[in-house]
């Protein structure tokens, strides 16, 4: 097969298209021929060396796709051959082919094209297991989601919509704040020009939020307890604004607040809280609501394989919002 390769970390110039080993197929997974992958911020950080892939998996790029089953390993059930399906991988999505853990399939949602369809599983995997599952997202809730105009921002927007929540969002241009309020979001924060505690406090008559979904980690943890409403949970994706933070935990103690910081990539198979489950509660719940319309994937660009160094460059674009697809096939 031919696959991203990478001779050693860098800008996206040390990706190329080059053949691969075709992947083994171990009990329990399929082989999936790839129709598309999609771009996400995981992946430039593992291009420049600062994300390697869990122990025992690809270390191809790429954490979702989707394409067609066109083999069964030992022992799965529920699919066939010529399935149509979208996957949340650990790696290798820029490929033409990938092995996957059956329980980390999913079907194409109805309405859906194949290739739009690679753009859903990592945010609505992200998403659905942070503000739902453990942060308990629900109907009257306000949410505050950072990035709103990212591939996690536009997902989230629209799930906090469907499930009844008053969603507010940052962003740092008005062209993406207004591409979020034609998702539904009914609080909009320029991060740049404002300071969005005051501007919170300011649209939520002093509640807050009672649900941050956060991808800055350091550089927000402060500001984000300041933001909190009693009883509320931050959640912490990413750490695009450092590791390391300070947290004020008389305000955290006088709010009844929490903070929880979970990732995706690494979560084990099977388990407790592992992919089997997140992505067994995302079909069921989830996946009608992409089917009626209410959750729509957002796709900024469609691009061919070849060009993923471009792709990579238009993920920080200003112009961007939502996810960049890479077409295989």
């Amino acid at each position: 097969m031919y696959a991203i390769t990478i001779d050693q970390p860098g800008g996206p110039e040390v990706m190329t298209w080059a053949q691969q080993p075709d992947p083994e197929v171990p009990r329990g997974h399929v082989l999936v021929d790839v129709a598309a992958t999609a771009v996400n911020r995981a992946d430039l950080l593992q291009r420049q060396g600062f994300y390697p892939p869990p122990p025992g998996t690809s270390d191809v790029l790429g954490l979702e796709c989707s394409g067609v089953i066109s083999q069964l390993g030992e022992g799965v059930t529920g699919w066939a051959v010529g399935d149509e399906v979208c996957a949340l991988l650990a790696g290798g999505g820029y490929a033409e082919k990938v092995a996957v853990p059956a329980t980390q399939l999913l079907p194409v949602p109805a309405g859906v094209d194949l290739r739009v369809a690679a753009s859903l599983p990592e945010v609505a995997c992200t998403v659905w297991s942070n503000v739902v599952m453990r942060a308990g997202l629900r109907r009257g809730h306000t949410l505050l989601i950072h990035g709103g105009g990212g591939g996690i921002g536009t997902h989230a927007i629209q799930v906090g919509k469907a499930l009844g929540a008053r969603v507010a969002v940052t962003a740092g241009s008005e062209e993406k704040l207004a591409r979020c309020r034609e998702l539904g979001a009914d609080i909009t924060i320029n991060y740049r020009e404002q300071d969005f505690v005051a501007a919170l406090a300011e649209a939520t008559d002093g509640h807050g939020a009672d649900i941050i979904l956060d991808n800055m980690g350091a550089s927000y943890l402060g500001r984000n307890v300041d933001a909190l409403a009693a009883d509320g949970h931050i959640v912490v994706i990413g750490m695009q604004g450092g590791r390391k933070g300070e947290v004020d935990i008389g305000k955290l103690l006088g709010k009844r607040g929490s903070i929880t910081a979970t990732g995706l990539r690494g979560r084990p198979i099977t388990g407790p809280g592992g992919k089997a489950e997140i992505v067994a509660d995302v079909r069921a719940k989830l996946w009608p609501l992409i089917a009626d319309g209410s959750v729509q994937p957002v796709v900024s660009i469609e691009l061919p394989i070849a060009e993923a160094p471009l792709a990579h460059q238009l993920l920080d674009s200003p112009e961007t919002v939502g996810k960049v697809i890479l077409t295989v096939k």
